[in-house]
């Protein structure tokens, strides 16, 4: 539907209702609903207070972040372009890699979550929501290793790539280290996501020369090495592509005896980099349907190295050259750790800054037409999809009195991506129509006057009922 038929429907739904479509967003003196109070239908729960800035024609869909913690309100988000939340999900645990994906033909809500270990590594599952935000599979590693956050993507063929870092023992005398030395491994498996199975379990310890790390020994008697530290894995046809950021190079793995079939970038690079092609520290390289490379070039092993940026390649890997085709970039935002690059089908492009808690959608041009910031301590990553979601929930209502015979309302459906309006009942034993009123962000509230009892349907914008609340 139409931006333009929606306002008509929706001004059409509105303007016989008791209320003006302005009055939910104005609060009362006295209103207990406040920023600071939390979110009234939501528990425990306070707005994340993003802050968004628009500067162009931005894609279609919502935005996906994982804030790390620091937000005091989610450990998962999906937000329109005001950075109003249209879902909230709270956790014990950490999560990162909130993104839609595909499952059984149908689109899913994913996510990693568990436990972040020294070193920058985690322990944890894969989390598949189906559209009604019930839980659709899990998806652990295997052979004794957990699932790192780094990494959870789903294939077509019904399995999921994961990435582990169990601690065994190498020799680090190449690096001038022990001969028995403490290090962390990078496993890639792939599971079946029906059966927990293990398809593919390749090991980077026995693949890649421990001389390729680019960072250094940790002090004696500290934290087991990470020579290798692989933050993204993708299908590449008949092979994977792989990104170490502890060696600033990507590899292509072969998947039949998991030989490196090449690596760009890095201490042994096969690859000639034109001019500006040149990476380190990277995360999230993705092989285009076009064949080009997309990653998040960090570019700094501490702040103050250099600016970081999104980057396309060219890769011809018939003549081993890497050309730069386009960057995204503002010249002043620096992530040291985590970040992606996505590119959306309309050719915008959204850059999530990592360990800057900001994200920048990019016109094809590399022109910001969009800026969110106040993502916590920022997120590993972030998206732009379309979603449509459906809870299983029925939407909440929350009733407080005011004076003067008066009571504030508010009404909220956590997940919900189709609600354009809510209509207010009240009443004692029968319920009837009080107001019809827009939807003015997560919690959307109206005074009315006082009722012994109040509930709130949803609304879509032709003023089908969605879900009632209780």
């Amino acid at each position: 539907m139409s931006l333009t038929r929606r306002r008509f429907l929706l001004s059409g739904l509105v303007g016989g209702a008791a209320l003006a479509s302005g009055a939910a967003a104005r609060r009362p003196p006295g209103d207990a609903g406040t920023r600071d109070e939390g979110y009234l239908t939501l528990p425990g729960v306070r707005p994340p207070n993003l802050r968004a800035r628009r500067l162009g024609r931005t894609a279609e869909g919502l935005l996906f972040l994982a804030p790390f913690r620091g937000t005091g309100a989610a450990d998962a988000l999906i937000v329109d372009d005001t950075g109003e939340p249209v879902w909230i999900h709270r956790s014990d645990r950490l999560i990162t890699d909130v993104r839609v994906q595909s499952h059984d033909g149908r689109p899913v809500l994913t996510y990693w979550e568990g436990d972040r270990k020294e070193g920058g590594h985690g322990e944890g599952v894969g989390v598949v929501l189906g559209q009604d935000y019930r839980r659709v599979a899990e998806v652990r590693a295997g052979d004794g290793v957990h699932g790192d956050l780094h990494e959870f993507t789903l294939t077509d063929r019904g399995t999921a790539l994961v990435i582990a870092y169990p601690e065994v023992t190498a020799d680090l005398r190449p690096i001038g280290g022990p001969r028995r030395g403490r290090v962390l491994d990078g496993r890639i498996q792939e599971i079946d996501v029906a059966t927990g199975r293990i398809l593919l379990d390749w090991s980077a310890l026995d693949h890649l020369d421990i001389t390729e790390t680019r960072t250094a020994l940790p002090e004696k008697g500290g934290a087991a090495f990470d020579p290798i530290h692989i933050n993204s894995v993708q299908d590449d046809g008949d092979a994977l592509l792989v990104s170490a950021r502890n060696t600033c190079a990507l590899y292509r793995i072969d998947r039949r005896t998991g030989a490196v079939r090449w690596r760009l970038g890095g201490r042994r690079g096969d690859f000639a980099l034109g001019k500006g092609a040149a990476f380190a520290w990277q995360h999230d390289a993705r092989r285009r349907p076009d064949g080009m490379i997309t990653l998040f070039d960090n570019h700094i092993g501490t702040v103050g190295d250099g600016p970081s940026r999104g980057i396309v390649l060219a890769v011809d890997e018939t003549a081993r050259r890497a050309t730069l085709v386009r960057e995204y970039a503002d010249g002043t935002t620096y992530g040291q750790y985590m970040g992606n690059v996505q590119i959306l089908p309309d050719g915008n492009a959204v850059v999530g800054w990592g360990s800057t808690p900001k994200l920048t959608e990019f016109a094809a041009d590399g022109t910001p037409v969009l800026e969110i910031t106040g993502l916590g301590d920022g997120s590993y990553r972030s998206y732009r999809s379309p979603w449509t979601g459906r809870p299983e929930a029925r939407p909440a209502v929350v009733a407080r009195p005011l004076d003067a015979g008066r009571m504030r309302v508010h009404a909220s459906w956590n997940g919900a991506t189709e609600v354009a309006a809510w209509r207010f009942l009240t009443g004692a034993a029968r319920l009837t129509q009080a107001a019809i009123v827009r939807r003015t962000g997560f919690e959307t509230a109206v005074t009315l006057p006082r009722a012994e009892n109040a509930a709130a349907e949803a609304l879509a914008a032709d003023g089908t009922v969605l879900g009632r609340s209780p």
